[in-house]
C-alpha cells in the first residue's frame, strides 16, 4: 500500500530530516540515521526502542519484524511497505525520527 516514494516523500516531510547514503541504501537522520529504505524500496528499517517495535509488531505482524542481526535486538525494525498504510507509517517513522532527536 505503501512505496518507497512515498516513504522517501514521509520521511523527508519530518522537520530537519537530511537523506544521505549509508552503503546500498538511502538513509534519512535528523541527529543520528533514524530510518533507511531498502535498494529495492520494498523495505525499510526504522530505528525504535525495543519496546515499540514490540508493539508495532502486534499491531501489523504482516507489515513489521525485528532485523535480523544484533541490530534488531536493539531496535531496528523492518517494514514491508507494500504492507502498511502511508498513514501507519508516518505514525511509526515519527517515533523513529522522535527517537533520534528529532523535534518540531
Amino acid at each position: 500500500m505503501t512505496t518507497g516514494e512515498t516513504f522517501r516523500e514521509l520521511a523527508l516531510s519530518l522537520h530537519g530530516t537530511e537523506e544521505v547514503a549509508h552503503f546500498d541504501r538511502r538513509a534519512f537522520k535528523v541527529r543520528r540515521i533514524f530510518a533507511s529504505l531498502g535498494p529495492d524500496g520494498d523495505t525499510a528499517n526504522l530505528y525504535l526502542t525495543p519496546f515499540e517495535q514490540e508493539q508495532w509488531c502486534e499491531l501489523f505482524p504482516e507489515a513489521f519484524a525485528p532485523v535480523f542481526n544484533k541490530w534488531g535486538s536493539r531496535g531496528w525494525t523492518q517494514v514491508r511497505l507494500a504492507q502498511i498504510k502511508s498513514v501507519d507509517l508516518h505514525a511509526a517513522l515519527r517515533r523513529a525520527w522522535s527517537n533520534c532527536g528529532g523535534a518540531e
